[in-house]
């Protein structure tokens, strides 16, 4: 998909809507599980970046991520009566911004791009809350998420120019994110490098050799650092880092009776890719890359800037300002659904990185509860599951996904999609008994 993605759209839309139509059977048939529904709708909202590379609009719809989610949700909410009741509140909480604009300026595509993020998350809370999965399909979904991401990879690499060729800056590098926005290509490498990351501790493979595994989330790593946007690949760690930690705390008891991945044989050497990655992206760039993890800019280095948060950032901190300001003026109700960057006294006309300043200047209060009721839910999962390892990687998908929100507010299909999946009841996956043959001479002394 990745190498007919840089030739043409045609292969990308056929495939596309290939999957759509030989999945209507399965969609549609009766089920008591949603787990079919999950996985096709985790791996099609998953071809919203390809799409974008290979210019599939209007046949894929730009934001195709949103969109679909939004439909299967409501599809699957309907089919199997999901009862995720924080996520109704949620829902009413969004209502009043809809019909609000203080500035008169807001038309229906700025609405729509504003406020399907934060109505997915909700839908998502009132579909997969509580279901029911078992670590092999756990497995199963990751998996849906990652092959997707493998076309994006083939894409940038196959576009990614000579090393030569590029003189490396302390700023985010479209030439190696094949000349897409770099923040949401590395998002989606950081997200692919960390769900490798937990396939290849708990032995799910997904090749089926450990080597291309490994050589998977180099690649994820590699491509991801080279674009120089930092959120997506510090997502990965902070979400490794959430793993360890429920690892290193489980008890000896914990360990032995749920079998849990060692630390030097399984664990170690995931990081270790990561980590050779890194350096080796270290040495390409001449020292620039950790530079920029440092939150160096050319104006830091010469003197004639100062660091600051602001700088860190890349001026989400002055956004993050100008929207707590707009909410100290519209404390209740907001100033109304996408019309903050309207009227914000900084960085006015940028759209907002952090959704949760964006909740609060454009919902107000309501925005207030909405974002509360989401950490509510993130605090249950601390007792969500007895396995420490299935538990820890719960609460990093939520994590993960709430740090996303941070950099890249809920503009993509990350966000919604972690949450979701996060909220999941995991059980483990039982081994089928094997069957004894009996013989007929055995059946027969039986029945005498």
């Amino acid at each position: 998909m990745g190498l007919s993605a840089t030739f043409s759209p045609i292969p990308v839309i056929v495939w596309f809507y290939l999957v759509i139509i030989t999945s209507l059977g399965l969609i549609l048939k009766r089920s008591e599980s949603p787990f079919i529904l999950i996985g096709i709708l985790l791996y099609l909202i998953s071809f919203e970046l390809l799409a974008r590379m290979a210019r599939t609009s209007p046949f894929i719809p730009y934001e195709l991520g949103k969109y679909l989610l939004c439909a299967g949700m409501i599809w699957g909410i309907l089919k199997y009566k999901t009862g995720g009741k924080e996520g109704w509140i949620m829902l009413l909480c969004l209502v009043p911004a809809i019909f609000i604009d203080v500035t008169g300026q807001v038309v229906s595509s700025d609405l729509v791009f504003n406020i399907l993020g934060p109505v997915n998350v909700a839908l998502v809370i009132v579909f997969f809350y509580k279901q029911q999965v078992t670590t092999r399909q756990l497995s199963h979904l990751l998996r849906m998420i990652v092959y997707p991401m493998l076309g994006v990879l083939g894409y940038t690499i196959i576009k990614s120019p000579d090393f030569k060729e590029v003189e490396f800056a302390l700023g985010a590098n479209v030439d190696w994110s094949g000349g897409f926005g770099s923040n949401q290509v590395s998002t989606l490498f950081g997200l692919g490098a960390f769900f490798m990351f937990i396939l290849m501790i708990n032995r799910w493979k997904f090749s089926g050799y450990v080597l291309i595994d490994a050589l998977v989330l180099f690649a994820f790593s590699f491509q991801g650092l080279l674009t120089f946007s930092r959120g997506g690949m510090l997502g990965a760690v902070l979400g490794i880092m959430v793993v360890l930690f429920f690892l290193r705390g489980a008890s000896l008891l914990d360990r032995k009776k749920y079998k849990l991945p060692k630390i030097g044989k399984y664990v170690l050497p995931a990081i270790l890719v990561a980590v050779v990655a890194y350096l080796a992206v270290d040495e390409i760039t001449g020292g620039m890359l950790s530079l920029r993890y440092q939150g160096e800019t050319m104006g830091t280095l010469e003197g004639s800037k100062v660091k600051s948060l602001n700088s860190v950032t890349t001026g989400r901190f002055e956004i993050f300002e100008g929207d707590i300001n707009l909410w100290t003026e519209h404390f209740f109700l907001g100033v109304g659904a996408g019309a903050s960057r309207f009227i914000r006294e900084t960085m006015t006309g940028t759209v907002a990185h952090v959704e949760l300043s964006r909740l609060l200047a454009e919902h107000g209060l309501l925005g207030l509860i909405y974002f509360l009721i989401l950490c509510r839910l993130g605090f249950q999962l601390f007792k969500s599951n007895p396995n420490p390892l299935i538990r820890g990687i719960l609460m990093a998908l939520f994590v993960v996904a709430m740090y996303t929100t941070f950099h890249a507010a809920m503009r993509t299909f990350v966000t919604p999609a972690l949450i979701g999946l996060s909220l999941l009841s995991v059980k483990l996956t039982e081994k089928k008994k094997p069957v004894q043959q009996v013989s007929p001479r055995a059946k027969v002394e039986t029945l005498v």
